[in-house]
């Protein structure tokens, strides 16, 4: 009879020693959670301003492979965007330095429409003072938290964002709040310029297309004492149109072949920069300080086969 008690006790016995040691010996620390790996994305900086989660890519939505139907595409013939079509809108914006109608330069969006400033605003700090009515005459250029915008032309320094006054995010230039004109339709369209003596087409540098401190016509020029450039990005047309293909190019003082030489009809630079016929820095030879919007008026259209970065 013993013998059949015996090993249930033995059992037992072997269950509460078990449990004993399990309360008795110290915990064994979790091991650390393994972070997860990052997406991966467009090497970007951050937009200067209000919303650092902005990237900022040079070239353009064509050259950056950006899907139809989305950001400036959304409304290519301008008019004001709601619902599904300005929520597209505002994925990305793209800012072209180019020209349009006789403003030369001024800033472009991705569908070619031209970019305004108002006189009423303020760019230090910077501040929108067009809402309500204004802004469907005046649709803001606003872009969404995780948002892209393309520059082609436009210092990287000079880009920045605004919080208007429902919340949403408008790019600035040079602090200045940047605008399309709701009856503009097309691209080369300038039918917003000067209205009410207060809007004006917005240049690269944030400042007024077509007019100088005095308010007479200047013609651009160029900068002189542009510094050096460290990219460049080549347009197969001119006025750095998304109708054809791009090319981007970068370095530090080095020579840089173009992937494909002979086709570019104008330029996006930062800063000034050498271009050359020939490979590897040979044949005919030009500097260019900054943006050159047709390269045949500098006899290099379709030549350009290398650049060299200082």
């Amino acid at each position: 009879m013993m013998r059949k008690h015996l090993v249930p006790f033995v059992a037992v016995m072997a269950a509460g020693l078990a449990a004993l040691t399990a309360c008795s010996s110290t915990p064994e620390a979790p091991a650390p959670a393994q972070a997860s790996p990052a997406a991966s994305s467009q090497v970007a900086a951050p937009v200067n301003g209000t919303g650092g989660d902005l990237s900022l890519l040079p070239g353009t939505a064509k050259s950056n492979n950006s899907a139809p139907g989305m950001g400036d595409w959304a409304v290519p013939n301008g008019g004001v965007a709601t619902g599904a079509a300005l929520q597209a809108a505002q994925k990305w914006v793209q800012l072209t330095a180019s020209k349009a109608g006789d403003l030369d330069p001024v800033v472009v969006n991705g569908a070619g429409l031209t970019l305004y400033r108002f006189d009423k605003d303020s760019n230090n700090p910077p501040t929108s003072n067009c809402n309500g009515d204004c802004a469907t005459t005046w649709p803001p250029v606003t872009v969404t938290p995780g948002g892209k915008i393309f520059i082609a032309g436009i210092k990287k320094s000079a880009v920045g964002t605004v919080r208007r006054a429902d919340g949403t995010r408008q790019v600035t230039i040079n602090g200045w709040p940047v605008y399309r004109f709701a009856k503009d339709t097309k691209r080369g369209d300038t039918l917003g310029q000067g209205v009410g003596g207060t809007w004006f087409g917005v240049t690269p540098n944030g400042g007024k297309a077509g007019v100088n401190d005095g308010g007479q016509a200047t013609p651009d020029n160029g900068d002189a004492t542009a510094p050096p450039a460290t990219s460049a990005v080549f347009f197969d047309d001119a006025n750095f149109s998304d109708n054809g293909a791009s090319q981007g190019a970068a370095g530090k003082n080095e020579c840089q072949n173009l992937a494909r030489p002979g086709v570019a009809s104008s330029v996006a630079a930062p800063g000034s920069l050498k271009i050359w016929t020939g490979p590897n820095c040979t044949g005919k030879s030009q500097v260019i300080n900054g943006d050159v919007t047709d390269l045949a008026t500098i006899g290099f259209d379709n030549a350009v086969a290398s650049v060299r970065f200082s």
